[in-house]
Order: structure tokens, then C-alpha cells, then sequence
């Protein structure tokens, strides 16, 4: 149900509808549109007076152009587009001409936008020219010597009131057709392509990067395709202009063709004619409400490396690189092969990040709605995380050898770089208070720069490591090698292994129970295998072979049975003591209108931030009545699996990911991103906050 706050903004948009559509009923039933034209009756031209010229003499098959000059009696007086926008109306001309003459679509100047209200209208104000095409037919040699007659209807208002014109046309000679030419927005002569994803329409408009643009604005001709007033997202990709606007909530949402006019923001514009067809992703941000989101570059980078830094403390990546650091203990008498296995590891780490974000932002420039931990939210990736968790874990305990992550001994670079693969692709998903910046404009930044974020995020993930294969006092701190270390990595298959039983819940919530139970399935057969390659090590036999041999039926099983049990999961609130709404925009809009604060948390089952902020601070009985007691409205969006909308949404926020947190005051323009990482008072704060 709507909230009472909520009807006014419906009421305004409807009542406009309604007032536009009586405009052109009235426009219509004055004109007729028969030829001949009858004279117009009622109305006049007072306040918005009219002239029609034409250019010269017609000629057949060959364009001759009519301009009708409209001039406001007071700078108080608009006249409208051709698709006025949300309030208003366009001319309906009707011309007195042969009917094997072909009349164009008329060409207008570039309009401006007035707001009133939140209703977004496409005006022009003071002096203007509409240029209307005609393509005269074999009668011209009978059309005689007389000039061109007809009659138009159109609206001129004030910021007040509108009244309806109508005028009697007769062409006059002459007139400045030269500059009223350059007054028109030109065609684009490149093939423009638009597409409509989810509630957004996207449209691409080859355009040089070399063009200024220092307030685009995209008016779209179609109506009630687009929410007019909404704000625009504009970006670029190499010499391709992406525009993103919302799509109209009364409107249809669908269109064979996109026409309208691109208005650079100082006046010029081209007009352009877009097809269906692939509109790419990504690109950097040149204008919307993105822009501003995006800090200096040397912030970011410092971030990106502060928050890698953090992610070495995670539960998945602690285990590895303290044995890896252990490893160098072993090392230590061996300067180049600790320097080795430090770079070894740091490239690891850093190809793993760059590869993950160039895989990212390729997916997000060929449309996906993707974000970072993207990998997270697909199934079998999760499977797969969840059994190299568990044969990492088995390691760990002593089950069976495998060099490359041995800590007993010394380590090689090849082992040191496939266990920095391995460090990077499982930590990075658990992105850090430090990384939410970062990452962020990492979706906004060109692709050069995006990437130097994400190696900068290896970089600090991988720098303990390396300082130790760099730095010999601090590897000269590190214990002396002895029996401890076998006991300590046993002691790390612990957080290991709870790793991997947060995976089997993780499958379970993606996929289903009987999902997650096949992949436990699965994970036993593997550790089955696992245990009989680590008999045969101990007894110096041949192992792997009987690894293949006693697997492969599980991971036939597993091929077969996981897809067929697979339930997809659909949008829903999380359980939650503050009976959250499940995230939408609309929803979202109309929470907003009550009047109340709105607090939105968008969140993922496989975030340890996200579920450590909800264990401390936001699932607290002290944060739910003080929310109770405001009347807060509670929202949560969650990006478990991919979500196109809450995707988009992230993306505008300035955010690659979750955990974000967003704080709706009653009235205000744009939300309060609140800290990554929450406390109870800071919640309460912000709800008895006036």
C-alpha cells in the first residue's frame, strides 16, 4: 500500500498527464489536420505570435524547407518541443499542400529544461525556429504561384498558467534560412544503438571523445519512455557516448526506435536516431551522479593497498600466509631463494587481482550487471572453492603431502606463486572498510587506472610476505625452525576447516538444501581420495593414480546431480529481528515519500564484514527499539546471487560491492553512506537524530 506522503509526487505526475493529454486534445480538435486546412478558430496568437517563410521556390523531389518563427510577447512565455516531457504540449501543423507532397518530421533547436515541482518540461525560451521539410511531388508544375497556406496549433505558458495558441498560416519569402539552419540540432550521421535493461534505458551515440560535454543531457522523443526528471548517467567508452536513464513507471518500457536530442550543456546538440542493438558496459563516468563519488586517484591507491593489507587477517587467508611466512624460517639461511619465494608469492597475488578485475570490468563492458565478488555468486565456483578449502584443510592436518604447500620444508617459487593464486582469489571477496572506495571508482575509472587499483589491492595483500622475503630481520624474528611448525600448521587446518563448513552453508544458501548436500557428497569423496593418497605417501608408493581412481565417481555424481538439483534463489527479505522490506527501487521510492528515515543495508552470505556488522550492530535488541521508537523504515538488499537491479544500484552509490550501508533522512536529496564498519551507538545516533 502506498503511504499518504506518497500521493502528491503520483498526483503531480498524474494530473500532469492528464493536463498534457487535454492540451492536445484541444490542439487536436482546433486543427482538424485535413487538407485543406480549415481556418483556426478560438485561440490566436498573443502571447506566443507565429510566421511561416519559405525558402525559395519548391522544386520536385528535392527537400524545401518551410520555418515557423515563434516569438513570446515577454520573456515570462515558453513554447515545448515536439515531446513536451512531463507537463505541456507540442505543435500540430496541418499544411495546405498536394497530396503526393511528403511533409518531413519538423527539426527543432536544441530545448532546455525548466523543472517545477519534479516535473521535468522540454521548453524554449525567447525567439525560436522550428525548420519543417517538405519534398514537393510531381504536381508541383501545377501548384501554381501562390504561397503556402495551413494552420498550427501549439501551447505557450508561463511558469504559472498555459494557454492554448492557434494561428492562420500564410507563407512569406525570405526570411535568415542560413542561420536558422545552424540554429536546428544537426543528424548524427553515425548509426546510434540503444537497449533496455531491467528499468533503464541505454543508449549509445557515437561521438569523438574530443567533444566537450560539460552538462549533457539526453532528451528522448519517444514518450513516456523515460522518467524525464530522473538524473542521467553519462559515460564513455573510447569514441562511444553511454547514456543511462530510468525508464518512465507509468510508460511501457518498450520502443522499436530511440530518436531525440543530445544537448552538450552549452547550448549545441545533435539530433539522433538510435536502432536496437548491443549497448557496451563500463567505461569512465563523464557525468550523472556518479561523478562526484570518485576521489583523487593517490586515495585510492592508498586504500586499495590498506585494505589488502586488512585482508591477511581473514580466516581464509591467515592460514596460508602464516605457513608461507613459516616457510621462509626454513629459508633463511638462502637470501635469494627467500627473495624468490617473496616475489613468487607477490605475483601471484597481484595477477590473481588484476585478473579478477579484468575479468570484471570485461563482463560489465559486454553488459553484465557484475560486481566485485562477483565469483561468489555463482554456484559452481562455490563448489570448487569449497573443495579446495577442504583438500587445503586436509593438508593442513597431515592427511596427505603436496609440495607446494608444504611448510616442513623450503618452498619453491612455482609453489609460492600458485599459493598466492590461490591466497588472492579466496580473500578478495571479503572486501575491507579501506577497499569500498577504492573499488568503487575502480567501476567508474578507465580501464588503465581501474587496473592499477586492483594490482594495488594485490600489492598489499601480498606485502608481509614480501617484506619478510625482502627484509632479513624481519624473517631473523620469525621462531627457529623445529617440530612446532608440523604442530601449528595442524593447529591452522582449524580456521581452515571452519572456512570450509562456511562454504557447505554458503552452496546451501545459493543453490538449495539438496544442493549443498550434494556438494558435501562431493567434498567427502575428495577428503575419501585424499586420505588414500596420504597411505600411500607414507607407505612410498605411487599416490595420485589412486587419487583419479577414487574420485572420479564422486565428481561424475557430483556433474550430474548439482545441476538438477539446483534451486535458484529469488529476491526476499533476510530474517532479521528489524523485519526488513526486500530491496527495490520502487520500494525504495516509496519508503522514502512516508516522511520516516529509511535505513537500506545491502548484504551477502558470503561477506564476513557484512555478517559481522549484523552480529554486532544491527541485530541488536538496543538498535531495534530505538528504531521502533523513530519509526525507521527498514530495507535490505541481498546480492547472495547476482541481482541486475541491486547491482546497478551499488554501482551508482559508488560502490563495486557490499557491505554498503545507506541512511535515508526524512526530506534529504541523497542518502548518508554510513561507515563499513557499524556500531550499535552510531545506528541509534542516527535514529533519534532530528
Amino acid at each position: 500500500m502506498l503511504h499518504a506522503r506518497f500521493f502528491p509526487h503520483l498526483m503531480r505526475q498524474f494530473a500532469a498527464r492528464v493536463l498534457a493529454l487535454f492540451a492536445s486534445l484541444v490542439l487536436a480538435a482546433a486543427a482538424q489536420a485535413q487538407n485543406p486546412a480549415p481556418p483556426a478558430t478560438g485561440f490566436g496568437d498573443d502571447n506566443i505570435a507565429v510566421e511561416l517563410y519559405a525558402e525559395g521556390a519548391p522544386a520536385e523531389g528535392k527537400e524545401w524547407l518551410l520555418a515557423l518563427r515563434f516569438t513570446p510577447k515577454g520573456p515570462e512565455w515558453h513554447g515545448y518541443w515536439s515531446n513536451p516531457g512531463d507537463a505541456g504540449a507540442g505543435m500540430i501543423l496541418a499544411l495546405d499542400l498536394p497530396p503526393d507532397w511528403e511533409v518531413g518530421e519538423a527539426r527543432y533547436p536544441v530545448p532546455r529544461r525548466l523543472l517545477i515541482s519534479g516535473l521535468m518540461n522540454h521548453i524554449y525560451e525567447g525567439p525560436y525556429v522550428v525548420l519543417v521539410p517538405v519534398t514537393p511531388g510531381p504536381s508541383v508544375t501545377s501548384f501554381g504561384v501562390g504561397p503556402v497556406t495551413g494552420t498550427v496549433d501549439y501551447l505557450a505558458c508561463t511558469d504559472e498558467i498555459c494557454v492554448p495558441q492557434a494561428a492562420n498560416l500564410t507563407a512569406k519569402t525570405g526570411g535568415d534560412f542560413a542561420r536558422w539552419r545552424a540554429g536546428v540540432a544537426p543528424l548524427l550521421d553515425a548509426a546510434a544503438r540503444f537497449a533496455i535493461k531491467g528499468k533503464t534505458l541505454r543508449v549509445g551515440i557515437p561521438l569523438p571523445a574530443s567533444v566537450a560535454l560539460p552538462d549533457p543531457h539526453l532528451f528522448i522523443a519517444n514518450k513516456r519512455l523515460v522518467a524525464y526528471a530522473d538524473p542521467q548517467t553519462f559515460r564513455r567508452v573510447g569514441d562511444l557516448l553511454v547514456a543511462e536513464i530510468p525508464l518512465d513507471r507509468f510508460g511501457g518500457g518498450k520502443a522499436d526506435t530511440v530518436s531525440g536530442i543530445l544537448a552538450f550543456g552549452d547550448g549545441g546538440g545533435v539530433r539522433f536516431v538510435a536502432d536496437l542493438g548491443k549497448v557496451p558496459g563500463g567505461g569512465a563516468v563523464v557525468a550523472g551522479p556518479q561523478t562526484a563519488a570518485v576521489p583523487p586517484l593517490w586515495t585510492l591507491i592508498l586504500g586499495a593497498l590498506a585494505g589488502g593489507l586488512l585482508l591477511n587477517i581473514m580466516p581464509c587467508v591467515f592460514p596460508i600466509l602464516s605457513l608461507k611466512a613459516l616457510s621462509l624460517a626454513r629459508a633463511s639461511e638462502s637470501e635469494a631463494k627467500a627473495r624468490a619465494e617473496g616475489l613468487a608469492y607477490t605475483a601471484g597475488v597481484v595477477l590473481a587481482c588484476i585478473g579478477l578485475g579484468a575479468l570484471l570490468l570485461a563482463l560489465r563492458a559486454a553488459g553484465e550487471q557484475v560486481g566485485w565478488a562477483f565469483q561468489l555468486q555463482e554456484p559452481g565456483v562455490v563448489v570448487a572453492l569449497l573443495v579446495l578449502a577442504a583438500a587445503i584443510t586436509a593438508n593442513f592436518a597431515g592427511l596427505f603431502e603436496l609440495p607446494s604447500l608444504s611448510v616442513t620444508s623450503g618452498g619453491k617459487p612455482a609453489g609460492a606463486f600458485a599459493t598466492g593464486l590461490l591466497a588472492a582469489f579466496v580473500a578478495t571477496p571479503c572486501t575491507g572498510p579501506f577497499m569500498a572506495a577504492a573499488l568503487g571508482a575502480a567501476l567508474l575509472l578507465p580501464v588503465p587506472q581501474a587496473l592499477l587499483l586492483f594490482a594495488c589491492l594485490g600489492l598489499g595483500l601480498a606485502l608481509p610476505f614480501l617484506l619478510l622475503g625482502f627484509v632479513p630481520p624481519l624473517r631473523r624474528m620469525l621462531p627457529k625452525p623445529g617440530a612446532w611448525m608440523e604442530r601449528f600448521r595442524r593447529i591452522m587446518a582449524i580456521p581452515m576447516g571452519l572456512t570450509a563448513l562456511a562454504l557447505v552453508w554458503l552452496t546451501a544458501q545459493l543453490g538449495g538444501r539438496n544442493f549443498g548436500l550434494i556438494a558435501l557428497v562431493l567434498v567427502v569423496g575428495v577428503l575419501i581420495a585424499l586420505w588414500v593418497v596420504g597411505r600411500l605417501q607414507k607407505s612410498g608408493k605411487m599416490a595420485w593414480p589412486a587419487f583419479a581412481l577414487v574420485a572420479a565417481p564422486f565428481l561424475a555424481f557430483a556433474a550430474v546431480a548439482l545441476p538438477s538439483v539446483y534451486e535458484a534463489k529469488g529476491a526476499e527479505a533476510k530474517a532479521s529481528i528489524h523485519n526488513p522490506q526486500a530491496f527495490s527501487r520502487d520500494a525504495l521510492a516509496e519508503a522514502r515519500a512516508s516522511g520516516k528515515p529509511v535505513f537500506v543495508w545491502f548484504t551477502a552470505d558470503w561477506c564476513v564484514t557484512c555478517k559481522v556488522n549484523e552480529s554486532t550492530s544491527i541485530e541488536r535488541d538496543s538498535v531495534r527499539a530505538a528504531f521502533e521508537e523513530e519509526g525507521v523504515v527498514t530495507m535490505v538488499g541481498d546480492w547472495t546471487v547476482r541481482d541486475p537491479e541491486i547491482t546497478a544500484f551499488l554501482t551508482e552509490q559508488g560502490a563495486a560491492g557490499v557491505p554498503l550501508y545507506l541512511w535515508y533522512a526524512p526530506g534529504a536529496d541523497a542518502p548518508e553512506q554510513l561507515p563499513q564498519v557499524l556500531t550499535p551507538d552510531l545506528l541509534e545516533a542516527r535514529a533519534r537524530s532530528k
